[in-house]
This record gives C-alpha cells, sequence and structure tokens, in this order.
C-alpha cells in the first residue's frame, strides 16, 4: 500500500489503529512545516527539533484528540507546534525569538520580521522581551483561525497564496483572516501600550 496516496483523515485513523508508517507518512507530510514554525518561536535548531519530537509523539499517544470536524489536520498539529514551543520557552524563560515587531498588511509576500540580537545591550534585550511578551498575549487573544494564518505567515514565513494552499481554504478567506487579524492585533497591542513606529 501507498500511505503517500492516503489523505489525512486516513492516516489519522490508521495512528489510532496504532500503525507506525501512517505516523511516518504524516511526519514525512508535515514535519517540515512544524520544524519552521518551532525554529522561527524557539529561535534554536535544537530547541526546534525538540518541540517536532515532542509534537509527533503527542500525534502518536494521542492521535485521537485530533477532531477532524473542528479543522484542518496541519491546523490542529501547527496548533499544537505553537503550545509546545511557547511552553518550552516559558519553561526556559527564553525571549531570544523571532518576534513581529512591525505588523503591517501584507498581499503576497513575507511580512515583515524583527529578531531579538543577542549582542545587544541587557537594557535593550529586556525590552525586546517585554514586546514579545506583549505581543504573544495579544496573538493567543485572536481567535483561532486568525492566530494560524498570522503564525503561518511570520513564523513560517508562508505567503497568503502558500498558507491557503497549505490549510485548504479560498485565498479569500486566508486574506479576510489576515485583515481583521491585523486589525485586532493593532488595537490590542495599542491598549498595551506598544505602538508602532512610522
Amino acid at each position: 500500500m501507498d500511505y503517500h496516496t492516503l489523505s489525512d483523515r486516513e492516516l489519522i485513523e490508521r495512528v489510532v489503529a496504532r500503525d507506525q508508517a501512517a505516523l511516518g507518512t504524516l511526519y514525512d507530510r508535515f514535519a517540515r512545516p512544524v520544524y519552521a514554525l518551532a525554529l522561527r518561536i524557539m529561535g534554536r535548531r535544537e530547541r526546534a527539533e525538540e518541540v517536532v519530537q515532542e509534537v509527533f509523539a503527542k500525534l502518536w499517544r494521542k492521535p485521537a484528540s485530533y477532531n477532524p470536524e473542528r479543522g484542518s489536520l496541519i491546523n490542529w498539529i501547527l496548533s499544537v507546534t505553537h503550545n509546545q514551543a511557547i511552553d518550552l520557552l516559558q519553561k526556559e524563560r527564553n525571549y531570544d525569538t523571532a518576534i513581529p515587531l512591525d505588523l503591517h498588511d501584507e498581499e503576497e509576500g513575507h511580512p515583515a520580521q524583527q529578531v531579538v540580537d543577542d549582542s545587544a545591550d541587557p537594557a535593550t534585550l529586556a525590552w525586546h522581551s517585554a514586546q514579545a511578551a506583549i505581543i504573544k498575549q495579544a496573538l493567543q487573544e485572536l481567535p483561532e483561525a486568525q492566530r494560524l494564518v498570522i503564525e503561518l505567515a511570520y513564523y513560517v514565513g508562508l505567503t497568503q497564496v502558500e498558507i491557503a494552499a497549505k490549510l485548504g481554504e479560498p485565498l479569500g478567506t486566508v486574506k479576510t483572516r489576515t485583515r481583521l487579524a491585523m486589525q485586532k492585533l493593532r488595537a490590542s497591542l495599542a491598549e498595551k501600550g506598544l505602538h508602532r513606529e512610522s
């Protein structure tokens, strides 16, 4: 049997039945975006690899926790990736991560992002850490579907066309979610005292 021809749902059903080959196929299918998101959040390859391992270990341990009625498998896997990475960051109290400070609409290109510089002075690093915490909180306040498109753009670096293809959603839906998410983020960050410089 060629597992690569099976749908995500068929593969999950086989993982529930403890089929390791099905898990391997899901790994082949999704490990790259999982790693990319984890690396953007964690900032270090070895930590990103830990997140990837834990995400697929969780998929093996609790495949039934994915509910296909609530969205696509990639949506769920990236949500698990985000949560796992943030949990690990909080445990380590390590904020050396790529954070989107210049929040603006981007039709097809890659949104700008600012990376914390390890060589910066302690006051600057502390400021960036505070900004990162504020931004992460604002992201968590977004509806899951809107948060996901922002994370795929800023942390994984996908264009809106690529996001639509990855999620199996119409491009117009992705654009609408992005626009609404950006509006909410701007308002939330302004309320929290974090303003974008012109």
